[in-house]
């Protein structure tokens, strides 16, 4: 139960559903951000609070952001979405991949506690906004998932509202079942992200996003450059025990979790920087 009164929850299905106390508004399969839309026409409170399907709230969260929101100028705040503690060893596992600043650099804040620091990039599993400022920037875009928060995010910004990342506005979320699950979610968001970032470079041109894809073009023209000279091999070498180094070094951090991390950071690299490469080269995306 949340500890914050006065206010009223709207839930958005694919299909015809109820739930006690609950406003449900069936939308039919519609984007995520038409569904926030929809939400945002029929809410009557002055803040908005969006959580996905796949997630819930600490008690406190609504109560803490809030109380971000209430300092000047701070026009949304966000927070970490971690893993439930009751889910298996391999969500723990993904949680551990994501916080990592091996795998998400700065943005590694959304899947981890950390200090309060102001960003231009809140994920909208938790997202919470005065009415005034989604209204100001004329809702959420209904083209591009994931993608969506990006972009609201970018326009909060050019509005000249500042956003805050808060390590106390917590929600807890579910992780994917599968590593084909798992690693197609880390694919599409490099696919988006390498499409934002020529489409939308104010806040998706950043060289840690390319990291991957260069992880990737390297090793195919390391390969391509020894099988002409040999002696190049010991490059590739090096820069696979470097690598490893690193990558051990950020496995260590959770003990119960070596060999799935050991396993899930390079495949993670690896589909991320191929749908970076996809996006980059994409003259307009579908969804």
């Amino acid at each position: 139960m949340l500890d914050y009164q006065n206010f009223e929850i709207i839930l958005l299905p694919d299909s015809t559903s109820s739930l006690e106390g609950v406003n449900v508004i069936p939308t039919g399969q519609v984007s995520p951000g038409k569904k926030r839309n929809v939400g945002n026409s029929v809410a009557s409170g002055e803040v908005f609070a969006y959580i996905d399907a796949d997630a819930y709230p600490r008690p406190d969260w609504l109560s803490n952001a809030v109380n971000y929101l209430g300092r000047g100028g701070v026009g949304a705040v966000g927070g970490p979405g971690l893993t439930p503690p009751d889910d298996s060893s391999f969500a723990q596992a993904q949680g551990a991949i994501l916080s990592s600043f091996l795998v998400s650099g700065k943005i590694s804040s959304r899947y981890r506690r950390s200090e309060a620091e102001e960003s231009d990039d809140i994920h909208s599993v938790n997202f919470v906004a005065w009415r005034k400022v989604i209204e100001a920037v004329g809702g959420w875009n209904e083209q591009y998932w994931p993608g969506e928060d990006t972009l609201i995010c970018l326009e909060i910004r050019k509005a000249g509202y500042k956003q805050l990342l808060a390590p106390d506005v917590v929600v807890f979320h579910r992780r994917r079942p599968t590593w084909r699950g798992y690693l197609n979610q880390i694919r599409n968001y490099g696919i988006h992200r390498g499409y934002f970032a020529k489409s939308f470079p104010e806040n998706s041109l950043r060289l840690e996003y390319f990291f991957p894809s260069l992880l990737i073009i390297s090793l195919v023209i390391g390969i391509a450059v020894s099988l002409v000279f040999p002696l190049f091999w010991y490059v590739i070498l090096a820069g696979v025990l470097c690598y490893v180094v690193i990558l051990l070094a950020v496995s260590l951090q959770s003990t119960k979790n070596i060999s799935k991390i050991l396993v899930g950071v390079p495949l993670t690299h690896l589909a991320y920087g191929e749908g970076f490469i996809q996006g980059l080269a994409s003259r307009k995306l579908s969804r």
